[in-house]
């Protein structure tokens, strides 16, 4: 299994007009093959934070992901809304246990 955490950073004045962007690739991203979780989420404490988790079957799956459509379209626009600090990093990992 691989694990995908990390984070981005988004100006205040951009996030409005990111979350239908956002939606879009979260939407597609959860439909593809080998994607068992993908979420965003905006940090509590501070507001231009965007925390990323993801996990995929294996890195064939990951891989595939980087290739598609809406995630290249999705870099382009991010890079439109001043997305910086952008820190996403890969684990592989068992299954873990429960807590």
């Amino acid at each position: 299994m691989i694990i995908v955490l990390g984070s981005f950073r988004l100006p205040l004045e951009s996030f409005e007009a990111a979350l239908p962007m956002m939606e879009q690739v979260i939407a597609a991203t959860r439909a593809e093959d080998g994607c068992i979780l993908y979420a965003y989420s905006r940090d509590t404490v501070d507001a231009g934070l965007v925390r990323v988790a993801e996990k995929w079957r294996d890195r064939a799956a990951l891989d595939a992901h980087f290739q598609t459509d809406h995630m290249k379209v999705w870099a382009q626009e991010r890079a439109r809304l001043g997305l910086s600090e952008r820190d996403i990093r890969v684990f592989e990992s068992d299954e873990g246990v429960a807590v």
